[in-house]
């Protein structure tokens, strides 16, 4: 009889570049770089620097994140919580910029929020944003960057809320050591009856053999002896009638 297999120590991970946060993070990126290249000071503005780093910083953390899920749930939830972290100061930095310069915030009612939303939600690729890139405006650029990054943190927190559900369920790394140890000795203590089991069979199945072999060779000694007995009265008979032949042939010769 089968038995089931012992849990994994791994946890199955989802392979990060699937996930449509994580290449939405890759275009906020790229984005920000030449946001921060047509639109900032080079120069004397640590808001380059941290704009730039805080969307390098939620992409690569959502990478890490993703790699160390599968030795350590505890881990994986962290550092996505710090790549959302991240995305969130991106966010703010955008929205400090749209004050800034006072420029119209792309809002619920704006004429052009909807046909915004519908784009960016529906496209996940770097190639479908940058024949936009040099030609947006400030407040173009601005507000689909900011547009994504609403989009980005939405899809981690319903992620962060996976993963939380799945430690709850499954444990982290230590927990699954010890379901899988104690899922393989399960097995094998499985396996040992189901072997002596058969062992017992066995040797109820060989002794019925034996016996009915037992039986079947003093048939066959029994059937031996009657047929040697047989046998030899037979030649005792042969002798016999041989010798009153031969009596009869002396005896008529002497006539």
């Amino acid at each position: 009889m089968e038995t089931d297999s012992p849990q994994k120590v791994l946890k199955q991970v989802v392979n990060y570049k699937t996930l449509h946060f994580y290449q939405k993070s890759d275009v906020l990126y790229q984005l920000t770089c030449i946001f921060c290249k047509r639109f900032l000071p080079l120069c004397g503005d640590r808001t380059v620097d941290q704009m730039v780093q805080a969307a390098r910083s939620c992409k690569q953390n959502i990478v890490e994140g993703s790699e160390d899920g599968a030795t350590s749930s505890e881990t994986e939830i962290k550092l996505i919580n710090v790549a959302r972290s991240s995305n969130d100061e991106l966010r703010e930095d955008y929205l400090d910029f749209i004050k800034k310069h006072n420029l119209p915030l792309w809002i619920p009612g704006h004429e052009r929020f909807n046909p915004m939303q519908e784009y960016t939600r529906r496209h996940n690729a770097l190639e479908d944003y940058l024949p936009y890139a040099e030609k947006w405006v400030p407040e173009e650029f601005a507000n689909i960057c900011l547009t994504l990054c609403y989009q980005v943190d939405a899809m981690m927190n319903s992620y962060l809320q996976r993963l939380e559900k799945q430690f709850v369920e499954q444990g982290g790394i230590k927990e699954r050591m010890y379901a899988a140890r104690t899922g393989y000795r399960k097995q094998q203590d499985e396996k040992m009856k189901n072997l002596e089991s058969e062992n017992a069979s066995l040797k109820a199945e060989n002794a019925s053999l034996k016996a009915e072999a037992d039986h079947w060779k003093a048939k066959y000694n029994d059937l031996r002896i009657r047929a040697l007995n047989a046998y030899n009265k037979q030649q005792d008979e042969i002798k016999e009638l041989k010798d009153k032949l031969e009596k009869q042939q002396t005896a008529g010769q002497q006539l």
